[in-house]
């Protein structure tokens, strides 16, 4: 296994090899340990890291400032306000001379499809240290090493032949990012699970990912399977994460996506449905939920809900991540 990561990118999952994410995850591991005990661990003392928002966050950008403390280093919060890509700062000056003032360069681009992950890629051609994608508009990698690490944790790493569904659910407040739903199909065959996609057949995602999706599932030996079926999807599930995601693939039109996911009001994370999963099941979501729409009260609350102790899995896996390529 290569263990070199020192200025490696970490764009999106597919960037790495499924050995080297499993160190990840045993460092993301060791450092919840070190947290819990008290333990200092100053990896990165003196370092900076440059975290650049082009969305809003609370999860994301918190973690990983925090991490940055935790490790001895300094994150910068950077907007699109605060510098000067509207005046004229290309992925060329961002790239080269943010690579001479610190150690790494972290980017949430996810709005736009097509754009954020172009944005992040060219960066990284002319950064000489590390970009990391907070989320882009094809892939949301720290977010998905610290669902796997939750994964792990609730089934005591016993992960293999585990049933993971990723449905859409409908919410009313905006059409938002492909980049969870298609970051989950696209790594979770990895570690072994057979991964359900559900969705309304407006609501398909980026053909790349289903690609991706189906050829990893094929090499880790497997199922991917995609349903129009909620319930369908449902039955046996050990994993369960219901949201929502705008039909890009569809229409651009942000209204007009809005208007045709209001024909799926019904497609909610509800009691019925979570019985429909294994008795050992567990809910998941990124946050933030649209509740009573995306999911009730009584799951998101509920016994097999495991949202919070996914939130907190942010820090300890994005400290891996940073303390690995920085």
């Amino acid at each position: 296994m290569n263990t070199r990561m020192k200025g490696r990118d970490f764009l999106s999952t597919n960037d790495w090899t499924t050995e080297e994410l499993e160190m990840l995850l045993d460092v993301a591991f060791d450092l919840k340990k070190q947290k819990a005990l008290g333990i200092r661990h100053h990896l990165l003392e003196d370092k900076t890291l440059f975290m650049l928002f082009k969305d809003k966050s609370t999860r994301t950008r918190n973690s990983t400032e925090a991490a940055m403390t935790q490790l001895g280093g300094h994150a910068h919060y950077l907007t699109e306000e605060a510098v000067q890509i509207s005046h004229g700062d290309t992925e060329k000056e961002m790239g080269i001379i943010l690579s001479r003032y610190g150690h790494g360069i972290a980017i949430r681009d996810d709005i736009y499809l097509g754009v954020g992950h172009k944005y992040m890629t060219s960066i990284a051609k002319y950064a000489d240290i590390p970009v990391i994608s907070l989320e882009s508009d094809f892939d949301h990698p720290c977010q998905m090493m610290a669902d796997i690490m939750t994964i792990k944790e609730k089934f005591h790493n016993e992960v293999r032949g585990r049933k993971f569904v990723m449905s859409w659910a409908y919410a009313p407040s905006y059409a938002k990012p492909l980049a969870c739903a298609q970051g989950s199909i696209m790594v979770m065959p990895r570690f072994g699970m057979d991964v359900t996609l559900a969705m309304p057949p407006e609501f398909s995602l980026q053909p790349e990912a289903l690609g991706i999706a189906r050829q990893n599932a094929q090499a880790a030996g497997v199922k991917f399977e995609v349903t129009n079926d909620m319930d369908a999807a449902l039955e046996g599930a050990d994993i369960v994460e219901a949201k929502s995601w705008g039909c890009f693939m569809t229409t651009r039109d942000l209204k007009e996506s809005q208007d045709i996911a209001k024909k799926y009001t019904s497609w909610i994370m509800d009691q019925r449905r979570m019985e429909l999963a294994s008795n050992s099941a567990i809910y998941m979501h990124p946050l933030p939920a649209d509740r009573e729409y995306e999911v009730t009260n009584a799951v998101i609350d509920g016994p097999h809900s495991v949202v919070y102790d996914e939130a907190e899995n942010r820090l300890h896996t994005v400290k891996a991540i940073l303390a690995l390529t920085m």
